[in-house]
């Protein structure tokens, strides 16, 4: 049980399991039939389990060199081939999973785990680090539409506020880490620009995805909002000038991130409370 726990633990367990969640409120934004609906969250946790045990395996030498004695992989409670071997053996149920919804979305789920594989692999340390996240998340919101019986591609609107999202949750989750990672050679996007851009930038990320899970379902017309996606909106607002504040006043810190996470839940939730938004 306790390597077990171990192996949990090295899955990265609090965003693989808000990542799932979205999943489920996409799907259900969408209105899926029970039966894809839990295929799609399946598929989805498969593929983050996958994403967080890769990361970690990869960058086992990195935080040994760290002393990150609280991932267990790097501490040797959980070993790297055995992480590599539970990824892999993730990637294939997800993708099995995803092939049952349909080509389109084995496709777009495809893509998005390649994507997340080739940051944990090469690119964190590029200056190309944003991009599989502006990628990934990009699509997530279609792996809800194309798990649909009548499959599609999210709204333009749908996938901006993923992308941007995706922007923050990347900016937000290596400002803890900054000197860490330089010490090892990791130089991506953040570590080029610093802590306060860094920060800038994930806020007007929130920003933007606030304003195009607003207006999106409504095609832009300010009228047609309903109260409560003002509500949903205004509480996005807030909890990005929240983040921005505590970057700029404090070191960051783990906080940051599960800001920018609390943040991606309430657009989920305003998703679901607008209805049928992701398919019009």
């Amino acid at each position: 049980m306790s390597a077990l726990r171990a192996l949990w633990g090295s899955t990265h367990p609090g965003p693989a399991l808000v990542v799932t969640v979205l999943s489920l409120a996409l799907g259900v934004a969408t209105g899926l039939d029970p039966w894809r609906l839990a295929l799609l969250v399946a598929a989805v946790f498969a593929g983050q389990l996958s994403v967080g045990l890769s990361n970690d395996a990869i960058d086992a030498a990195r935080d040994r060199a760290v002393g990150r004695r609280d991932k267990p992989i790097a501490a040797g409670v959980v070993s790297v081939r055995l992480a590599l071997a539970v990824a892999l053996a993730s990637v294939a149920v997800s993708l099995v999973l995803s092939a049952l919804l349909g080509i389109g979305m084995l496709i777009a789920h495809t893509v998005a785990i390649a994507s997340a594989w080739a940051y944990n692999a090469a690119l964190k340390s590029t200056v190309f680090s944003l991009v599989p996240f502006l990628l990934s998340f990009g699509l997530f919101p279609s792996l809800a539409t194309l798990s649909a019986a009548d499959p599609a591609l999210a709204p333009l609107w749908a996938g901006i506020a993923g992308a941007v999202l995706g922007a923050a949750v990347h900016l937000t989750n290596v400002l803890p880490d900054l000197d860490d990672d330089r010490a090892t050679g990791v130089q991506g996007f953040g570590h080029r620009i610093g802590v306060r851009p860094s920060a800038v930038l994930a806020v007007i990320g929130l920003l933007i995805g606030a304003a195009a899970v607003l207006l999106g379902p409504v095609g832009g017309e300010l009228a047609r909002v309903p109260w409560h996606g003002w509500a949903f909106a205004g509480a996005v607002v807030a909890v990005a000038l929240a983040t921005g504040v505590r970057c700029l006043i404090r070191s960051p810190d783990r906080t940051v991130f599960r800001l920018v996470m609390l943040a991606a839940l309430l657009l989920a939730a305003q998703l679901v409370a607008t209805g049928s938004a992701l398919i019009g």
